[in-house]
């Protein structure tokens, strides 16, 4: 076994891709040489601003070898009527490199072929790895790739140079002008080099020590970590961590040197977000908190070498965030003096999209669909009378700080800034907290809002904004998604699980569409529009749960019953999914499944309606009579069991159920030749398959 490592140098790449062409080099690695046959102990990728190293610790020295069998012609094309070889038979054998004498017939089940058995692999790793290295170079993707000079070769930055090693050999190859040798360069600043690499062995050695370069992104980010809480305990403080933040920062940098800033106190006056705002965003640091968890007047930032001056480096990174901050101190000044209805003036010469009028109309039609779901929710979620205003109110001034100062500066502050301001101006915490929160959550991986108010507002906003695109005919298509519906879809959702909100999404997305104004010319009727919202909801639930870990099957099926409350839609699917692991489970779903396929054949293909209502009278025999009986006793539990969520139980009264409808159509001929005792019968059914229809859609379960 063998040592190998690939390195590709490159100018400085921006932070965002280190992390991902470590991934895809470490993925696309692997994948070839395992198409090349060449036995391995697993590939480890490591990466920095200026540089993607592949290292496979153990590798064999060849291929391995396996015998395949390969299958040519037809038989009657290879050999003449004399048994001898045609043209086309020989030239199999040349083409596989093999001895006619070796040939033979095989039948494949589609006919008779001619067929040869041949060796493939051990070849030697040495000479194959040239080609695989260039491979996996050449198939790193990027946002957007360069070309520099006069070569054609694009990648994400310029190559500077190309480190190829088995061992103490070079794995020679070219891109361009570059042929990849045993030469390595530094740190620019403590260890430019070139360094020569004389085996695998001294790589690491090397990179650590001669060219002051931490290579693994996660021995970065602990250095960072590490010494930042180091020196925060030292003013008995505490770094404000951000994850994000960290990873860029970690992969800004080659050789990380953590180091304490200080601010002026009069900066403190500023609200923390915007603080933190501007030391994360422009200056790249992180702030310092107290045990009260107040901002101290320090930050920490990262410097990307160890300097021979740290108070003047310490300076100069002052200097420049101080002046972010007297940027931020103006504008927090000049917003404060600002009525909020000077805002809310300005909002109506701000477009929101196209036909659908101004952000400020906007802002009224959420005023709308807030009051009216503040309204629904009422007792259920102890919302007063007197209240319902406040957050009608909330929707209202939503996006007043859109035309801010401080937002109009730092946009990553718009909602958050205008929760500050109204709390400022002496607004209830309903309104303050809506405001603040109207815009989670802002992905899969971010919380929903805390707060009722926050999340009623996230909602309306996010309704109408979807109600418009569909009714423009801007619906994602493929991946393009320029109004992040797909997100909308989801939060809403996401939004009314986790706050258990009793909210019925049709009648949601019509008063979406509703408190448009009628003088909107439409590009798809809003019967059609509303068709398409409440399928598209469909497809994201669907994906979502699917994306949790939920069979296909079950999420089908409770999909496919309803999906208007979704409140409780988690709820029914997760009783659903324990259903299908019972062992009674496929006897069960072929019963409700035998039920529901007469009532569609016999009622709805055939012309025959069909109301659920059965009598007694007509019964004939112990079995029809024993159904009958079974579910009207059940008719009460199903439907307490239904007001109280408990799906759970409700799949047990199906369980319980189905010996009683088993026995019936064991035992009962449904379409008998008496009309009132069939219509009987089939209503029978109905009155079960509207129960069952409920809970899930039968027919959805494949088994």
């Amino acid at each position: 076994m063998a040592e190998f490592i690939l390195e590709i140098g490159t100018e400085e790449m921006p932070a965002r891709f280190v992390p991902k062409l470590a991934a895809e080099l470490k993925e696309t690695f692997a994948k070839l040489l395992d198409e090349a046959m060449v036995e391995n102990g697993g590939v480890a990728t490591y990466a920095t601003p200026r540089r993607i190293t592949a290292h496979v610790a153990t590798i064999a020295d060849t291929q391995r070898q396996e015998e395949e069998t390969v299958t040519g012609p037809p038989t009657r094309i290879a050999y003449d009527e004399e048994g001898n070889l045609t043209k086309a038979g020989a030239g199999f054998a040349k083409t596989q490199g093999v001895d006619e004498a070796d040939l033979f017939k095989m039948d494949t089940g589609k006919g008779e072929y001619l067929a040869a058995r041949k060796v493939v692999g051990g070849g030697k790793t040495f000479e194959i790895l040239p080609e695989i290295c260039l491979k996996a170079i050449s198939v790193l993707s990027f946002p957007k790739k360069m070309r520099w000079g006069n070569y054609d070769y694009a990648f994400g930055r310029p190559l500077r140079w190309l480190l190829a090693l088995l061992d103490a050999d070079v794995v020679e190859f070219s891109i361009e002008n570059m042929t990849a040798g045993r030469t390595t360069r530094g740190h620019r600043v403590m260890g430019h080099g070139p360094h020569t690499v004389n085996s695998t062995a001294d790589y690491f050695s090397i990179i650590e020590n001669d060219c002051n370069v931490v290579i693994d992104p996660e021995v970065r980010k602990q250095t960072i970590v590490e010494e930042g809480n180091r020196l925060a305990k030292e003013l008995g403080g505490e770094i404000v961590w951000t994850n994000g933040l960290l990873e860029e920062v970690a992969n800004l940098v080659e050789f990380p040197m953590p180091i304490i800033g200080d601010i002026d106190d009069l900066y403190l006056e500023l609200p923390r977000e915007v603080l933190l705002t501007s030391m994360q965003s422009h200056q790249k640091s992180f702030g310092v908190q107290g045990p009260d968890g107040k901002l101290m007047p320090h930050f920490l930032t990262t410097l990307n070498l160890e300097p021979t001056d740290v108070a003047l480096v310490k300076k100069g990174w002052e200097r420049v965030l101080k002046a972010r901050l007297e940027d931020a101190r103006f504008f927090w000044e000049a917003d404060t003096k600002v009525k909020f209805q000077t805002w809310l003036d300005k909002l109506e010469n701000v477009v929101f999209l196209g036909p659908l009028g101004s952000v400020g109309d906007k802002a009224r039609r959420i005023e709308i669909l807030c009051g009216k779901l503040a309204e629904k929710l009422g007792e259920s979620k102890s919302i007063l009378p007197g209240e319902i205003e406040k957050y009608a109110e909330a929707g209202r001034l939503s996006k007043a700080d859109l035309v801010s100062e401080m937002v109009i500066e730092f946009d990553s502050l718009q909602g958050k800034m205008g929760g500050i301001y109204a709390e400022r101006a002496g607004k209830s915490e309903i309104v303050s907290r809506g405001i603040y929160e109207q815009y989670l959550p802002a992905g899969p991986e971010t919380p929903v809002p805390s707060s009722l108010s926050g999340a009623l507002v996230s909602m309306a906003d996010k309704v109408d904004t979807m109600a418009g695109c569909f009714g423009l005919g801007k619906k994602p298509t493929g991946a393009n998604d320029p109004y992040a519906l797909r997100r909308c879809a989801l939060g809403i959702a996401r939004i009314i699980m986790e706050h258990e909100l009793d909210i019925d999404l049709k009648v949601f997305i019509k008063a979406a569409q509703d408190a448009y104004s009628k003088d909107i010319k439409w590009k798809v009727e809003q019967d059609e529009s509303f068709v398409n919202l409440l399928d598209f909801f469909g497809q994201r639930l669907r994906a979502y749960f699917t994306g949790m870990g939920f069979d296909t099957r079950a999420v089908d099926a409770a999909l496919s019953a309803d999906f208007n409350d979704i409140r409780t839609l988690k709820v029914r699917l997760e009783a659903l999914s324990d259903f299908t692991k019972e062992e009674d489970f496929e006897q069960a779903v072929l019963t409700f499944k035998r039920a529901a396929n007469i009532i569609r054949k016999q009622g709805d293909e055939a012309g025959q309606e069909l109301s659920g209502a059965y009598s007694p009278e007509l019964f004939e025999g112990d079995a029809e009579a024993a159904f009958g009986t079974k579910l009207e006793e059940m008719a009460p539990r199903f439907d307490d069991l239904w007001e109280s969520n408990d799906f759970a139980g409700l799949m047990g009264l199906l369980r319980e159920l189905r010996p009683t409808v088993d026995a019936f159509f064991d035992n009962v001929m449904v379409m008998c030749d008496d009309v009132d005792v069939r219509l009987n019968r089939l209503n029978l059914l109905k009155a079960l398959v509207d129960k069952l229809g409920r809970l899930a859609d039968f027919n959805a379960l494949q088994v």
